[in-house]
This record gives C-alpha cells, sequence and structure tokens, in this order.
C-alpha cells in the first residue's frame, strides 16, 4: 500500500510539512470567516435555530474550497492543491463543473 507522500507525489517531508500547514490554516480561516459571512448574508442562530450549524458548515464548504487553492498558492503548492482541489470535487460528482483532463 502507498504511503501518502507517495499517492500524493510528495517530494520532501518539508513539503509534506508545508501541505499540513496549509491544511491547519485554511480550516480555521474558513471558519473564522463564516461567523461575519453569516453575519452579511444575515444568517443568525435566532432566525434559524436549530437549522443555524448546518447551513453555517454548508457555507463554509465553498470557503474552504477557494481559501485551499489560494491559501496554498501562498505557501508555493498551488500545483499540489489544485490537483487535490479537482480530484475531491471529481470525487464529489461535482466533476461537470471543471473540464474533462487525464489524471495524473
Amino acid at each position: 500500500m502507498p504511503t501518502f507522500k507517495q499517492r500524493w507525489n510528495i517530494q520532501s517531508n518539508a513539503q509534506l510539512t508545508v501541505i499540513i500547514i496549509v491544511f491547519a490554516l485554511t480550516g480555521s480561516a474558513s471558519a473564522w470567516l463564516s461567523k461575519p459571512f453569516c453575519l452579511w448574508l444575515g444568517i443568525s442562530k435566532d432566525a434559524l435555530g436549530f437549522w443555524f450549524t448546518p447551513v453555517r458548515l454548508l457555507l463554509i464548504f465553498p470557503i474552504y474550497q477557494v481559501l485551499l487553492v489560494l491559501i496554498g498558492f501562498l505557501f508555493g503548492q498551488f500545483k499540489f492543491f489544485w490537483k487535490f482541489e479537482k480530484k475531491m470535487l471529481r470525487s464529489m460528482r461535482l466533476g461537470f463543473l471543471l473540464p474533462k483532463e487525464n489524471e495524473d
């Protein structure tokens, strides 16, 4: 069974460390940004009650996707995260949003 580094074609432990940092920053940033985004859209716990958390989680998802590529770019790992995003979107049956191409 191939290791994570082999499966994702990660060249070094330093690159792996940067990738892990990007995932951590992206998760934290998307959760942090979801609050002002919800306020901007007028979504509040008072208005939605129980449904506030599921709606907020659904809002976090696209924020996370954009931030992952952006933060990955800032850390010099755009190629890795762009490939990761395309693979994730295709596996979620959202591949129709992306042009067909050969998988590496």
